[in-house]
């Protein structure tokens, strides 16, 4: 099974790194956060949204962009973003992924979009609205993914506390 690793682009929101944070833990996504961040990494509000999965955690920290690019020269990178032409359930997307998010201020960067339209893809929403939460837009997309592997690797069945499911 491949890797999916999340990429922040300049994260603002120490909330929403936390939130993402925890979906990594659950999901065994690996994180990358790249600088300038919003916010400092022993933010009391980022703990307190990641709960304490902080030690499950593969985190990548970049001082940029280019720094990312260079430490990844051969990463397939999706772009997600409300300007893409593509829908999120329309890539197949590779064993090794990085899926790619910006600042939740700006979006990624118009010129970074433009250099990768065949790998920039949105999740689709009603018009008006600028766009989804970026820890929503984070499970969106990595869900998508692991749908996309037969959720390979994740626990299948729930598991009742009090009661057994075929008492």
């Amino acid at each position: 099974m491949g890797r999916i690793n999340i990429v922040l682009l300049e994260p603002e929101i120490p909330q929403n790194t936390g939130n993402i944070a925890r979906t990594c833990a659950a999901t065994g996504a690996s994180l990358h956060l790249i600088k300038p961040l919003g916010f400092e990494i022993d933010d009391t509000k980022l703990k307190r949204a990641g709960l304490d999965y902080w030690h499950l955690l593969d985190i990548t920290y970049y001082e940029g962009l280019e720094d990312f690019y260079a430490k990844n020269p051969n990463a397939k990178v999706y772009y997600f973003s409300t300007k893409a032409l593509y829908n999120h359930t329309e890539a197949s997307y590779p064993d090794e992924v990085y899926i790619m998010f910006g600042k939740e201020s700006r979006g990624l960067p118009e010129e970074l979009l433009k250099a990768n339209r065949e790998r920039c893809v949105r999740i689709p929403m009603r018009d008006g609205l600028r766009s989804l939460n970026l820890s929503n837009s984070v499970a969106i997309a990595v869900y998508e993914v692991l749908r996309q592997r037969g959720f390979e690797g994740l626990r299948e069945d729930g598991e009742l506390t009090k009661y057994g499911w075929f008492d």
